[in-house]
Formats: structure tokens, C-alpha cells, sequence
């Protein structure tokens, strides 16, 4: 017989379908929902022959459109990767499960017994764009926290993606969980995205990664509630008793050991009094890693060969080798300036002086402020939650490098013996 053509579910059968699965997953035990994730580790690797020319496909496209290297960075995925992957998955499996834990609660003089614990969000949307990584980060989190997940990966990494999910969806129908748990929107392409943020009633909350135009289009057009992750224009400031050894291998770290992604260093700011004495080691280090520096007058007075810095250098997230030095007066002049031109992502002091760390850590309103070290440490993984879904530049809710807990609502549960209220 001829086989029966099979119609493929439309985008609100799909959102139907993410919240029936997500109901299960609520019910899920720890043991079951860890058994998914060992299942998702051991897939990854073993299709690498399966998800590395899908990528390829992706990144050749890429190139033929004229994608930056940044862009491409954050696209490519290798063999080292993908363990990566696998390692981040199997360290979210052995994380506690946030799910049922008691935030707080005592017994009231009715006999009333309350308690607010921690339950899932329900279903949630991500839309990110050239970052298959993040396919497997947020699927892996929203599992573990009980959340059902619809994700838009965007064009870019359209073939990648649809690998991924594949893997992810056979591992968790292995493990007796609903495969619909974990669904792709890309097919419906930007309508589908725009549909996304309208979603109100069958998505709980929506989690935009990207550049800030993305970022802004679904802050502000979104009727679902966002948890907005923010672009880092990250910043270093060497104040005038950091150490010359310190400052150049941190600085040096911050800005190349991967300068494609959001907690890479884009604007370093250097104390007027040691400006002569640090700038030229730490500069002549990052031009051997092969990074143009964008400098203010002060910074061009003392090292030759310097791009001039324009207003829009101290504002841009360049991802790439690229950095903007300017020289301030001090400590109130460098926060003047993280003030007005930071995303509130990273930002660090390299100082031996404890009291301007102090002072640092109290006034700078960033996610994530840092004594005498590299800004990369921005990280989920780094942090020890496996994972992250993203580096929240909100105040509401969650803020900084998202993991489990940050996946997760409360509701309160009361228990009684029959009391009515007078």
C-alpha cells in the first residue's frame, strides 16, 4: 500500500503539544529526567557523523553570505566542542534538582502549615541566533527544571539545529518522555519568531540570546514575559596599584581567549598614573594575538600606531580583535564611564587596593562585577551550573549566568486539618 502522507503539525499544534509535554515533565521524577540526560551526552557524541557535516553545511553558507568571523566562531561547531557538550549536559544531570525544593515556609497559629516551593515555568521560548550550543544548553536546563522548550535557532544554523533536535527528541522518547518536550519552530522562519513572541497563554516565558537588535525586538515586542539577556560592552579598569604581570595576562585573557561572545572585553580603561608604565605591555601583548586597538588622545600619546577612538567605540561590542583604551583620572572617572556606556554585563577591577575593590564591587551595576580577574569567567559553565540558558542584564527575577533555579517559579502549598477563616 502507498504510504499515507502525514501532515506536519502547524505552529499552534506544536505550542498545543509543548504544553501537554510539559505537564509530564512537571510530574517527571529526578531519576527519569537524569536518564534523559545521560541519553542526550552519549547522542551527541555518538552522531558527531550526523551534526558536524549538518554544521558544515551551515558555516559554508555563512561564508558565501558574508557572516563575520565572530558570528562564524559562535556558529562552528567541532569535535572538541560537541565533548563539551556532552560534558556540560552530564554535569547538569548530577546538579540537585531544583524542583519541590522548599524556599520557605513555617506553621501559623491556626495550625495552617505553608511552604513555597520551587516548580517549573511550564513551557519556555528561546530564540537565538547562530548558536547550536544553545540548542543543547537550554534543552538540557529547561529538562532538568522540568520545563518544556520551543526553540527558534534561527536561519544561520538551520541545518545544525535540526539535527540536534532530532537527537534530543529520540533520546528523551528513549527514556519514556514526551519527545514534543523539546520542539523547533524554525520551519515557520520569522513569522514563526514573531508568532513566538505573541504566544501569550501557551508559553510562560521567552528567553531572547543574541545582539542587541535582536534582544530589543523581542523586549519590546513580545506579549509573553522575557527574561532579557543583554550584548556585553564589557570593561576592564587598571587602577593605579595593579599588578604589570596580572594586568597584561588578565586583560590579554578577557579580550582573545575567545573574543566572539559576550563576556569578551571591549573597552579597557587605565588609571592616568600608570598609564605610561602599563599601557605598553599590555597593548604590545594583545597586538601579538593580533588585536587593533581603538585609543583616546591620552592612549595614542603614549603608544604609536593606535586607531582613534570615535564616541561609538566606547558604546559597540566589537566581537571580534578589536578593544578601546581610554585613560581616566581615577576610579570615579572609570565608573563614570562603565556608567554610561556599559550593557550592566561584566565589568573588573586589576587593583591591590582593597578599598577601591570594595568600592568597585558596591557601585558598579552590572550582573557581574569582579576583583583581579579575566571577564570570560561570565559563564554558567565556569559558575558550576553546567550550563546556562543566559547572562541575564535584568534586576527582575534572575540576573547574571542563568542555571536551574533560574528556570523555575514558586507556588505556595498549604496544608490544614479543616480551618476556616473567621
Amino acid at each position: 500500500m502507498p504510504e499515507i502522507a502525514v501532515a506536519a503539525p502547524t505552529f499552534v499544534e506544536k505550542l498545543e503539544a509543548s504544553r501537554a509535554a510539559s505537564r509530564v515533565l512537571a510530574a517527571a521524577t529526578t531519576e527519569q529526567k537524569n536518564r534523559a540526560l545521560h541519553a542526550i551526552g552519549a547522542a551527541i557524541l555518538r552522531n558527531a557523523d550526523r551534526v558536524l557535516p549538518a554544521n558544515e553545511l551551515d558555516l559554508a553558507n555563512a561564508r558565501e553570505n558574508g557572516m563575520s568571523e565572530g558570528m562564524q566562531d559562535r556558529l562552528r561547531l567541532d569535535y572538541r566542542r560537541l565533548e563539551a557538550l556532552e560534558a556540560a549536559v552530564l554535569q547538569i544531570a548530577s546538579l540537585d534538582d531544583p524542583i519541590g525544593e522548599t524556599i520557605r515556609g513555617n506553621q501559623l497559629p491556626n495550625g495552617l502549615r505553608i511552604s513555597q516551593v520551587r516548580v517549573p515555568f511550564g513551557v519556555v521560548g528561546a530564540i537565538y541566533e547562530a548558536r547550536p550550543n544553545v540548542t543543547i544548553d537550554i534543552a538540557a536546563l529547561a529538562l532538568k527544571s522540568g520545563n518544556a522548550v520551543v526553540l527558534r535557532g534561527g536561519s544561520a544554523a538551520e541545518n545544525t539545529n535540526r539535527v540536534l533536535v532530532e537527537l534530543l527528541q529520540f533520546a528523551l522518547e528513549e527514556e519514556g518522555l514526551p519527545p514534543e518536550a523539546i520542539q523547533t519552530i524554525d520551519e515557520f522562519g520569522r513569522d514563526g519568531a514573531k508568532d513566538l513572541m505573541q504566544a501569550r497563554g501557551y508559553v510562560d516565558v521567552l528567553i531572547p540570546r543574541g545582539s542587541a537588535e535582536l534582544i530589543n525586538t523581542v523586549v519590546t515586542e513580545s506579549k509573553v514575559p522575557v527574561i532579557e539577556t543583554g550584548a556585553g560592552v564589557v570593561h576592564v579598569y587598571l587602577d593605579e596599584s595593579a599588578d604589570e604581570a596580572a594586568a597584561v595576562e588578565i586583560v590579554h585573557n578577557s579580550k582573545v581567549q575567545r573574543p566572539s561572545v559576550c563576556n569578551a572585553l571591549e573597552t579597557l580603561l587605565v588609571h592616568e598614573a600608570v598609564a605610561a608604565q602599563l599601557l605598553p605591555p599590555v597593548i604590545r601583548r594583545l597586538r601579538e594575538s593580533g588585536v587593533v586597538i581603538h585609543g583616546d588622545e591620552r592612549t595614542r600619546a603614549i603608544v604609536a600606531d593606535v586607531v582613534p577612538a570615535t564616541e561609538e567605540d566606547w558604546s559597540t561590542e566589537y566581537m571580534s580583535l578589536d578593544l578601546a583604551v581610554r585613560v581616566v583620572a581615577g576610579l570615579d572617572e572609570a565608573m563614570d564611564h562603565i556608567h554610561r556606556y556599559s550593557t550592566h554585563h561584566t565589568e573588573s577591577i586589576i587593583t591591590n587596593d582593597l578599598a577601591r575593590a570594595e568600592r568597585f564591587l558596591a557601585e558598579v551595576d552590572s550582573a557581574v562585577v569582579m576583583v583581579n580577574a579575566s571577564t570570560r569567567f561570565t559563564d554558567g559553565g565556569e559558575f558550576g551550573f553546567g550550563a546556562e540558558v543566559g547572562i541575564s542584564t535584568q534586576k527582575l527575577h534572575a540576573r547574571g549566568p542563568m542555571g536551574l533555579p533560574e528556570l523555575t517559579s514558586t507556588k505556595w502549598v498549604v496544608r490544614g486539618s479543616g480551618q476556616v477563616r473567621g
